[in-house]
């Protein structure tokens, strides 16, 4: 449960604004749709998705570091890790796991005999949209495990994009056709609060000694 006197206690510290703001962005966060990228070596990448995510509306990005190193590149995030959740995983089965026991289904973004074009895709279910390496793409075992398969029609000469560019394609589509449908999207109330705790929080420089002030003067 969300400590309200503790967050009305932070946000009296922000301004108006940035409160006005925090509203606003929320109104149109999601969770109907998370995005997951498997052992992405160059972070850039990485980065430039969770910046997707947080521009179009995504809450929450899962990153699976099987193999390559923890690291947010954040001059290419500018910022988007302070709004956007970060699940990291071990391994592919972990966060597979963690992700169907939460109701989704596991899309892989890549071309599939049994693929479906990004237009053509059921928005209504809760999916979890895998993307692969920058060389060789999604692992055989998340291609085992999915659920159904996501590809951007392209009608070129080259074959695939970067992964930035896919995820960004994909995702301003999806949450787009999601913001203009009857499906219930939005986060839940308790959600909404756990947000604002969060953000106000990540806002407010020296938090750590205003939180001790502010538990030390309210003990529980």
């Amino acid at each position: 449960m969300i400590d309200l006197d503790y967050l009305a206690f932070l946000e009296n510290i922000l301004t108006d604004n940035r409160k006005e703001k925090f509203l606003k962005v929320l109104e149109n966060r999601t969770k109907h749709f998370t995005i997951a990228v498997e052992d992405v070596f160059q972070m850039h990448n990485t980065s430039a998705v969770m910046r997707s995510c947080e521009v179009f509306g995504i809450q929450e990005l899962n990153i699976i570091e099987q193999r390559f190193g923890k690291r947010i590149d954040k001059e290419i995030a500018l910022g988007a890790q302070k709004w956007v959740d970060i699940n990291r995983f071990d391994t592919v089965d972990a966060c597979i796991s963690s992700l169907r026991n939460k109701g989704y289904q596991i899309i892989a973004t890549t071309p599939h005999e049994n693929d479906c074009m990004i237009q053509d895709f059921d928005i209504t279910k809760p999916s979890a949209l895998f993307f692969g390496t920058e060389k060789d793409g999604l692992s055989p075992e998340i291609l085992e495990k999915a659920d159904g398969f996501l590809k951007i029609p392209m009608v070129g000469f080259t074959e695939s994009l970067n992964i930035s560019v896919s995820a960004a394609i994909i995702i301003q589509n999806l949450t787009n056709r999601l913001r203009n449908s009857d499906i219930d999207w939005h986060l839940s109330d308790e959600e909404i609060l756990e947000k604002r705790l969060v953000w106000a929080k990540n806002s407010i420089k020296d938090i750590k000694r205003i939180e001790a002030r502010y538990y030390q003067e309210n003990p529980k």
